[in-house]
């Protein structure tokens, strides 16, 4: 039997971020983390771009314009304060049709509005700093950088154990129950008593909520992004970030080229359903999971809604040319012998009741419980200010018993 005040279910880098926020703003509060798999930051937190955004997508004033403004610049100076390697890259952000150039405008409007260093840059600026990248448009963002989220969560891991927090990997939560004063958890081979749990498990988060007996108002489903890279020979036709202008009626980034630190250029991701929570390959199949969505009339308005899109992100999938075909509208030196597939992510999605994508944070209260529901970009940027409200909520819950 262990005793927390604060059990924290999931070791991604909200998980961790909030767990760390809870120790520094209530001194003496004991906090468990548990993680089911045998490292921190295995899958989301593990499989990302590692870039550090500026706020340039989202809506004046919002709140995920803000977290990513204020928390980018947080991330930084954590990455600094914790030998985490951090690279200031900026980006360009460019328009490879006519049709595109008014959402490009748009976006430097946007990201202007929110305080983002963003401005429109000539076709000899672009040829200067990409002298390999084609467009009709471009832009460029100062504010953006590249880190590694993995080296990131083991810091806050390390910081959490200093502390005075407890960690536990190998820690699967398979059971919730309520009680009078707080939560009682299976995880594992432990039995885990709380006064106040804060559910941060990703893609298992609305199975982790209907655990602890609430309905989530969002269903999560997986959405895998498959990666390619440059041929080490051929990483020179990129400078630096290159994304595409973003399609406004869905909650992706588009294919977009990445440097990373270690000089490996990322090229990716796309968007397919994945099979399973935890299916980052084709042949990943969960037969039961698959068995709720289609079941799920949520589920059915989803396929209904984008089924032209996700058509076009199996042909791409499935058939290399058509994944490179994408990316020469942006890079079209590149052919098919330039990339080699290099691994992949699943995006935890989350879903409403009408089968709409959302595209915001979902964190919902119950009596003794947070829980974090939706997740999406700016997540990472913006983990160590998520962390801080979610901990103030939880810390509020422990107060109101």
């Amino acid at each position: 039997m262990v005793d927390a005040d604060v059990v924290v279910i999931g070791g991604g880098i909200i998980g961790l971020a909030t767990a760390r926020a809870v120790l520094r703003s209530a001194p003496g509060t004991s906090v468990l983390v548990l993680e089911a798999e045998p490292r921190w930051g295995a899958h989301q937190s593990g499989h990302n771009s590692n870039v550090i955004h500026s706020g340039l997508y989202y809506a004046p004033g919002s709140h995920k314009a803000r977290m990513a403004r204020a928390g980018a610049e947080e991330m930084i100076r954590f990455c600094a304060e914790h030998d985490v390697p951090v690279r200031r890259t900026g980006k360009l952000v460019v328009a490879t049709r006519p049709a595109e150039v008014p959402r490009l405008d748009a976006l430097v409007e946007r990201g202007t509005a929110n305080g983002v260093t963003v401005r429109r840059i000539s076709k000899v600026e672009l040829a200067e700093r990409e002298p390999h990248v084609a467009a009709v448009a471009a832009a460029h963002v100062a504010e953006t950088a590249v880190t590694d989220f993995s080296q990131v969560c083991a810091a806050m891991a390390a910081e959490i154990a200093e502390l005075g927090g407890e960690l536990r990997t190998g820690a699967p939560v398979e059971r919730i129950r309520s009680r009078g004063d707080g939560v009682v958890l299976t995880a594992g081979d432990a039995t885990v008593r709380a006064r106040a749990l804060v559910n941060c498990a990703g893609l298992h988060s609305d199975r982790v909520a209907r655990l602890s007996g609430i309905t989530p108002p969002v269903r999560i489903v997986p959405f895998r992004g498959e990666y390619f890279a440059l041929r080490p020979e051929r990483q020179h036709l990129v400078g630096g970030p290159v994304y595409p202008v973003p399609d406004p009626a869905l909650p992706f980034l588009g294919i977009h080229l990445t440097p990373m630190l270690d000089g490996t250029v990322h090229i990716g991701p796309n968007a397919v359903p994945a099979f399973a929570r935890h299916g980052y390959r084709w042949r990943d199949v969960d037969g039961r999971m698959l068995g709720d969505l289609l079941r799920d009339p949520a589920s059915r308005g989803l396929a209904r809604r984008y089924w032209r899109y996700g058509i076009g992100e199996f042909a791409r999938s499935a058939l290399r040319p058509l994944f490179v075909r994408s990316v020469r509208a942006m890079l079209p030196e590149v052919t098919a012998r330039d990339v080699l597939r290099h691994g992949a992510g699943v995006r935890a999605q989350a879903v409403d009741d009408d089968g709409k994508l959302v595209d915001d944070f979902v964190i919902s209260r119950a009596p003794r419980a947070v829980h974090v529901l939706n997740a999406p970009s700016p997540a990472a940027t913006a983990s160590l200010l998520i962390g801080e409200r979610v901990a103030a909520d939880v810390l509020d819950e422990l107060v109101a018993e």
